[in-house]
């Protein structure tokens, strides 16, 4: 594994190839958790045989045609890795796609927990250019383990009905290995559906590179 991209893991689907011009609206989308169909993906396990697919019982939508997974291991504590996914007020720090950030209830992120963000989409041959408002809600949350949420994504001319956003987190050798899947559902986004698995793929590599990033920076690429 690099620090450039995923893993080979089990169940993993291919990486698709760049589309630079789909980058911004790939970052914007996969940050909502909200917006060639391929079958559902064996279960990702860790070296013990448990699923990394599964947060508190709960997974990503099975049904949904647009998906994607994948991994990157990251040298810095789980502590750290944990508290800067899940600091969402702190996210436009380091996800520049993320313009507004709004905790919609008080204290630690935990089940239930709702925050809303604002994130611009641009132009691409099936939408125009818009900003979409994000509205998530933390379905599951083992702390340092997983994290679930869904929820909408919605701009003027752009509607994402639904996104189901998993993260799982495992200290291995040298590091933590974090998981994440995503699937989208919508009339919008299902009218294109190898578009639209290409940018939440672009989208979700870019999210695991930039916390990587943040991470190893926050910790001297310490992994313990």
């Amino acid at each position: 594994m690099t620090s450039n991209g995923p893993s080979s893991a089990p169940g993993r689907q291919p990486r698709p190839r760049s589309r630079p011009r789909l980058r911004a609206v790939a970052v914007a989308l996969a940050l909502a958790g909200a917006l060639a169909a391929t079958a559902p993906a064996a279960q990702a396990t860790d070296r013990t045989g448990a699923s990394l697919s599964r947060c508190g019982g709960r997974g990503v939508d099975p049904a949904a045609p647009i998906r994607y997974e994948s991994d990157i291991v990251i040298k810095a504590p789980l502590r750290t890795i944990w508290k800067v996914q899940t600091d969402v007020e702190g996210w436009p720090s380091w996800q520049p796609p993320v313009t507004t950030m709004e905790r919609l209830d008080p204290g630690r992120l935990r089940k239930g927990s709702r925050f809303r963000w604002t994130t611009p989409a641009p132009a691409t041959p099936h939408t125009p250019a818009t900003t979409l408002e994000i509205t998530s809600t933390v379905r599951q949350l083992r702390n340092q383990d997983c994290i679930l949420w869904k929820g909408p994504a919605i701009g003027e001319g752009l509607r994402i009905d639904e996104g189901v956003h998993l993260w799982t987190f495992r200290e291995v050798e040298g590091g933590v290995r974090v998981h994440t899947e995503e699937t989208w559902t919508g009339d919008q986004a299902e009218a294109d559906v190898p578009t639209a698995t290409e940018a939440l793929g672009q989208g979700l590599e870019a999210w695991l590179r930039d916390l990587k990033a943040t991470a190893e920076a926050r910790s001297g690429g310490r992994p313990h």
